[in-house]
């Protein structure tokens, strides 16, 4: 469906403040995405506080290459969306999700990340993060390991002697 040039300018100018506002922003290709999956998609991401916006890719590159982004554009074949937010990973991470359950009938084509361009695999393993309780978890397991281990021998030898 053609565009008028009004509703162009509106589109335009979201792009805009969504890549000036916005401190995650994952570039989505969702070709094959059905209606009910699209949804979907939409309901968890607004309630996870992720935006998605579906773009024509002209007005995307045109907004894109007005920016002040390190790096190269990467590629955006297929059908173009957006999804932002104002956390850093919130927009990949979710997407990748749905990119596993929804067998890549959705998927990452890049993003932008603390002003750089990412490509596929920059984006893609920007979302495979865990998220900052997990990291947190892991991070208390690794210092305990040690402490733990000590126990054990401790007791072992304990054991040996009595």
């Amino acid at each position: 469906m053609a565009l008028n040039k009004q509703k162009k300018s509106e589109i335009l100018e979201k792009l805009r403040s969504i890549f000036k506002d916005s401190k995650g922003i994952a570039l989505v290709n969702f070709h094959g995405l059905s209606v009910l999956n699209s949804t979907e998609v939409r309901r968890s991401l607004r309630t996870a506080g992720v935006g998605y916006i579906v773009a024509k890719k002209t007005l995307a590159k045109k907004v894109l290459g007005e920016s002040k982004f390190e790096g190269n554009m990467p590629e955006l074949p297929g059908e173009l969306a957006v999804a932002y937010s104002k956390d850093d990973l919130s927009p990949a991470r979710e997407v990748y999700s749905f990119q596993k359950k929804l067998e890549n009938k959705i998927s990452l084509l890049g993003g932008i990340f603390q002003g750089k361009f990412l490509d596929k695999d920059g984006i893609t393993a920007l979302a495979s993060i865990p998220p900052r309780e997990t990291l947190l978890a892991q991070f208390a397991n690794l210092i305990n390991s040690p402490l733990r281990l000590l126990a054990v021998a401790v007791n072992e030898v304990a054991k040996i002697k009595s």
